[in-house]
């Protein structure tokens, strides 16, 4: 089975997460810039979800550019991370409209986990349909960000109990990481084109 079909449903779905979220925006009533202030936590836990699905979106579309086909296991496995991206909408407008309080911080850092072990799932799956030789497996190696992530989201979960700023400090510091670089995939795959 080819993978068009699962690139263009998993891109339309990350298209839509990303509108929803969007959507949560409210249009503050009032003229003046006062009344944007009780806004700024909506933004801002927007902007962090905004970050993360694009890496997700990001890292996906490379996962999926190293692999040459499509199981069974790799669909459910796709569906399963969809399912958890589909749910940043939902935890990112809770925390934001609540002003990062302790319960939605630390449903937030849930999904994060839930994200993270998902995408793990999809790429074991890949790897284990392409064989012993998988490109994937040569360009993750031994992925110390893909490890290092839920670790630390597992971390902030409860840690938003006592401080969810120091929790959505470590949920900021995970995206950092994953947003610097990562051109793994693209080395493994620029050599073997030559």
């Amino acid at each position: 089975m080819g993978k068009n079909r699962l690139e263009a449903f998993s891109d339309g779905v990350i298209a839509i997460i990303i509108t929803i979220m969007v959507l949560e925006l409210k249009v503050p009533h009032g003229e003046s810039i006062d009344t944007l202030a009780p806004l700024i936590p909506v933004f801002l836990s927007y902007v962090l979800s905004f970050i993360y699905v694009g890496i997700y979106w990001n890292n996906h579309h490379h996962m999926l550019h190293a692999s040459h086909k499509v199981t069974g296991a790799i669909l459910w496995a796709n569906l399963h991370l969809l399912f958890w991206l589909s749910m940043f909408p939902f935890a990112t407008g809770w925390m934001g409209e609540n002003h990062f309080a302790a319960t939605p911080s630390a449903l937030y850092g849930f999904v994060l986990l839930m994200a993270a072990i998902a995408y793990w799932l999809l790429q074991q799956r890949i790897i284990a349909a392409e064989g012993p030789g998988s490109l994937l497996k040569q360009a993750v190696g031994g992925d110390w960000k893909g490890k290092m992530s839920p670790v630390i989201y597992a971390i902030a979960i409860p840690i938003a109990f006592w401080s969810q700023w120091v929790s959505m400090g470590l949920y900021v510091l995970v995206a950092l990481v994953w947003l610097v670089p990562d051109r793994r995939i693209e080395h493994v795959l620029a050599g073997k084109e030559t």
